[in-house]
């Protein structure tokens, strides 16, 4: 992207790419898993997971207006509530109609917290890093294969993100290895290890096809903040993705990793939200 002091110019180019996104990723009809379906249902694209999974059901892209957004919802409320599954349908603030959140709240959505989307292009975000290292005593490296000799890594990841959220975080690393297992070339794990311990980790997804890849986690434990670890692992993928060529790097970003994303070059085009659908018990 251009000087971001050009504002015409920045604010024409931000257009284009975010234009670009949607068209290239959100658009994008590819499983992420194997035994998962992508699909193109009336005016929505809708990923599903197999049965029996608690997770891997939403809605990614819309294409709706004023006339056609209820019976879309009420629609997909019918195929998932037929399926007794869990959903979540996510919008970007830049999504037509723009009462669209209010018409997810009225049909018994409820909101997550919302993220700023960041995009910044690959080479500017892997020159500010430059040669961004973690602190001393601290390891770095890919967990790209699920085998005996990485199950600490993984049970680190687990171990790692169930301490900083409170929450049990199994299933969740089992999708996560599954990705790996399945498509070891459309995803690079990381994670930075101090001793036998994981104190941060994070992934980089490559979208086959697009300009784009995406980077996700990036959790750390409270007392390895402030040391320049996050910066670290968004440099390291920022080489891999330059390494692919890969002209954009997009980020969901949280409050706090906002700011950081936002000196290392990328900038926050739209906010996504989650709206989450329950089936009744």
């Amino acid at each position: 992207m251009s000087d971001p002091t050009d504002s015409a110019a920045a604010q024409a180019e931000a257009a284009e790419v975010l234009a670009r996104f949607d068209r290239e990723v959100r658009q994008q009809l590819v499983p992420p898993q194997t035994g998962w379906r992508t699909e193109r249902a009336g005016r929505v694209i809708r990923t599903t997971s197999p049965a029996g999974k608690t997770y891997g059901c939403f809605v990614e892209w819309s294409d709706l207006d004023e006339q056609t957004a209820d019976a879309e919802i009420a629609a997909n409320l019918a195929y998932y509530g037929g399926l007794g599954r869990r959903f979540e349908w996510k919008t970007y603030a830049h999504d037509a109609p723009a009462d669209l959140p209010a018409r997810l709240l009225a049909a018994g959505f409820v909101a997550e917290d919302e993220e700023a989307l960041v995009i910044g292009p690959v080479e500017r975000v892997a020159a500010a890093c430059g040669a961004a290292e973690p602190p001393p005593g601290l390891v770095v490296r890919a967990v790209t294969q699920v085998t005996e000799g990485t199950a600490a890594d993984w049970d680190g990841i687990e171990a790692l993100h169930s301490t900083v959220w409170g929450r049990e975080s199994v299933e969740w690393v089992s999708a996560l290895q599954g990705e790996v297992v399945d498509a070891p070339e459309a995803i690079t794990v990381l994670v930075a290890v101090a001793g036998d311990e994981v104190v941060s980790a994070g992934w980089v997804r490559f979208h086959a096809g697009t300009s784009f890849a995406s980077l996700w986690g990036g959790t750390t434990l409270p007392q390895w903040r402030r040391k320049g670890i996050y910066r670290a692992l968004v440099g390291r993928r920022a080489t891999l993705a330059a390494d692919r060529g890969c002209a954009y790097l997009q980020v969901d970003a949280s409050p706090d990793s906002r700011p950081i994303l936002e000196r290392l070059g990328l900038r926050m085009l739209s906010t996504t939200t989650p709206y989450v659908w329950t089936p009744p018990a």
